[in-house]
């Protein structure tokens, strides 16, 4: 048996169990069970590449930080707006697994791939050509050593690493690497747009004290949870940052403004419908602009819930009815767990956890019915019984 026949015979098994398991002589057990771990993952998050056959994929650190193909299908957009035009050549200087790049070498004439790791470099080798990238140059260098003596682009991309030299996961942008704020003036002598995907968990408002060049901010989701934080770069320095808030999902939605100082507008009753702002909203902290571009209050200053007498079919977030309204009386209390025996239980600008609450109503997890705790503008502690729409 050769490692392609135990790789296609066990694609679809424990590897955890494989790696268990007595090999046949022969196979490199390490590589198989890479190889099946990876496919299975691709089968996830890169679905056009699990199908392609013979694609080599690399360790699970390197699969883990690679982007899905539908956020990849998003910077590809995106760089398609920035440059409608002229697309001569790109270089990403953190060429990683590839995906990324794969997406976006097919919008330019010509495609820079650089990595540091000779291995991942052999796997760009292997891989573009199946994946139909005849367009490619593949450089086995660091990011600093090539932007040394690197001429030109259009366009730069990169995606620093965000884990230490012992493998933990690190978020702020120093620590990350290349470090981007030393290279950011460097990197613009190269190219008038730069691109850099970023960690979720990034303290976004710090990093724009950092990056002076800054034009816009890319926050990503996929089905309500935040995957990245994208930041062009443009030569000019920018007196105000564009903030663009996606959630890609069955229905994707989008939400863009230049402020992130707007005002709210405060309810002073609860009205029929109540809103939650998707995930990539709240990560940009751009949830006050949502009340002029939709009409909507909020509950509370704080509480980042927002409501109104109508419905609004494309508001960027969940929508709900509001069924009923429970203080923390006695009374209230034992009317709600008589009324709802479980329910998905979601808190907004209220002193206690989800699990504390949860022990004290004794309410189990699940059901139709969504329970919101929050705060209200006069000051009061509530729970708010909703119904998604």
């Amino acid at each position: 048996m050769t490692n392609e026949e135990y790789i296609a015979k066990f694609r679809d098994a424990d590897v955890n169990r494989l790696a268990l398991s007595k090999a046949p002589e022969g196979i490199d057990l390490q590589f198989c069970l890479q190889q099946i771990a990876g496919r299975q993952t691709a089968e996830r998050k890169l679905p056009s590449w699990a199908k392609v056959d013979d694609i080599l994929f690399p360790p699970r650190v390197s699969m883990e930080q690679c982007s899905s193909e539908q956020t990849a299908l998003y910077k590809q957009q995106l760089v398609t707006r920035l440059l409608p035009e002229i697309r001569q050549n790109i270089v990403d200087l953190t060429g990683g697994f590839g995906v990324d790049f794969s997406y976006l070498a097919r919008l330019f004439d010509e495609a820079d791939y650089v990595e540091r790791e000779k291995s991942l470099c052999e796997s760009a080798c292997h891989n573009f050509p199946l994946l139909g990238l005849n367009n490619t140059k593949i450089h086995n260098a660091s990011c600093e050593d090539f932007l040394g003596k690197m001429g030109f682009y259009c366009f730069i991309y990169l995606d620093p690493s965000r884990r230490d030299s012992d493998g933990k996961k690190v978020v702020a942008l120093g620590d990350c690497s290349p470090n981007v704020e030393f290279l950011q003036d460097k990197l613009l002598e190269h190219a008038p747009l730069v691109l850099i995907k970023l960690s979720p968990m990034l303290d976004i408002q710090d990093t724009l004290r950092r990056l002076k060049h800054v034009g816009e901010v890319h926050v990503v989701s996929v089905d309500g949870e935040c995957k990245e934080v994208l930041l062009v770069l443009e030569r000019d320095e920018k007196d105000s940052t564009t903030y663009h808030c996606i959630n890609i999902g069955a229905k994707t939605q989008f939400f863009c403004t230049d402020s992130t100082h707007a005002e709210p507008k405060i309810a002073q009753k609860l009205e029929k419908y109540l809103y939650e702002p998707n995930a990539s909203i709240l990560k940009a902290g751009v949830q006050n602009g949502l009340c002029q571009a939709y009409g909507v209050e909020k509950v509370h200053a704080f509480s980042h819930l927002f409501i109104s007498p109508r419905f609004i079919e494309n508001f960027p977030g969940r929508i709900f009815t509001v069924e009923d309204i429970y203080n923390f009386s006695k009374k209230d209390l034992k009317r709600l767990q008589s009324e709802v025996g479980q329910c998905n239980l979601t808190i907004r600008n209220f002193p206690s956890s989800v699990a504390d609450l949860r022990k004290r109503l004794k309410l189990r997890e699940g059901g139709d019915s969504y329970l919101f705790a929050t705060t209200l503008a006069d000051g009061q502690h509530v729970l708010l019984r909703c119904r998604q729409v």
